[in-house]
């Protein structure tokens, strides 16, 4: 069986927008407000940052518990890592989640400053300045036969659909407007030359949206 690379659970405005202008510690998403935009996801059973029982089991949740399974690896840019820019000042920034980030795979970042590699629980972070399909590459082989998860952000998404190398995309659609920041897209509509494309309403208000390559 080949292995993939997966968008997951990714969630854009229904403008299009994956993040608001002006990130920062405080405000990983900018302006824009997380809650609106991952809702749906936090209130599921099976969503990866859930600590208590409970949660829906419905359509929503049926799209959070791929968010996991058969993954072996995940790819992001240094934005998702954190709001740092240029030259890392020092390496105690240690990424948003904590002492046990919910990846428990091995986790490629992509960085024209790379800095030594670290293991927090059963996730190791390492840093590249590498192109899409270098990167590709090395996350297959850490993940030992599974797919691999490309967790974005928006800017990482793109430079890997521009280079050809996306394999399905599930994409959440919040409906809630942005209007700056991040864009993903103007329309979904224009990866239909390289995907087929699905959509399916949530009664959550959410509209999940599954690609599919030609």
């Amino acid at each position: 069986m080949s292995q993939l690379l997966r968008v997951q659970c990714f969630t854009v405005s229904q403008d299009g927008f994956g993040a608001g202008e002006g990130q920062s510690l405080e405000r990983p998403f900018g302006h824009a407000d997380p809650t609106a935009l991952f809702s749906w996801a936090g209130a599921t059973a099976s969503w990866v940052n859930r600590t208590d029982p409970g949660g829906t089991r419905g359509l929503d949740d049926y799209f959070t518990r791929d968010h996991a399974r058969s993954m072996g690896a995940e790819i992001m840019g240094r934005n998702k890592f954190g709001p740092q820019r240029g030259p890392w000042k020092d390496y105690e920034w240690k990424g948003w989640w904590g002492e046990t980030p919910p990846f428990h795979t091995p986790v490629f970042v992509l960085t024209h400053h790379e800095r030594p590699s670290f293991t927090l629980s059963d996730t190791t972070f390492h840093f590249l300045n590498a192109k899409p399909a270098e990167a590709l590459a090395l996350a297959k082989e850490a993940a030992g036969g599974r797919d691999v998860r490309l967790g974005g952000g928006v800017s990482t998404v793109r430079e890997f659909l521009d280079a050809g190398l996306v394999d399905t995309m599930h994409i959440a659609v919040a409906p809630v407007d942005i209007g700056r920041g991040e864009r993903l897209w103007e329309s979904p509509t224009e990866l239909l030359d390289r995907f087929h494309l699905e959509t399916v309403p949530s009664a959550s208000g959410v509209t999940h949206l599954l690609f599919w390559r030609r």
